[in-house]
């Protein structure tokens, strides 16, 4: 089970480097008139950041909560 657990959060963690990366990449690709078009409410690129930025809070806690499983199993031993 430990080993199950253990492929589960390395993919976690896998997916929380792909959600940073992806938020950072949107993030550098943000212009100026991206910033500027603020009455209209986010822009697109305001969105895809915030997506990403979920994503990567998601696949976190993800790995905190197997993290502790495992500790939690490794306590009973």
């Amino acid at each position: 089970m430990s080993v199950f657990l253990t492929l589960l959060l390395l993919a976690a963690m896998g997916a929380t480097l792909f959600m940073l990366v992806k938020g950072i990449v949107t993030f550098l690709k943000t212009t100026e008139e991206d910033l500027k078009s603020g009455a209209d409410g986010p822009s697109a690129s305001s969105l895809k950041q915030n997506k990403a930025m979920f994503g990567r809070i998601m696949f976190q806690a993800i790995a905190i909560i197997i993290i502790a499983l495992l500790l939690m199993m490794k306590g009973g031993n």
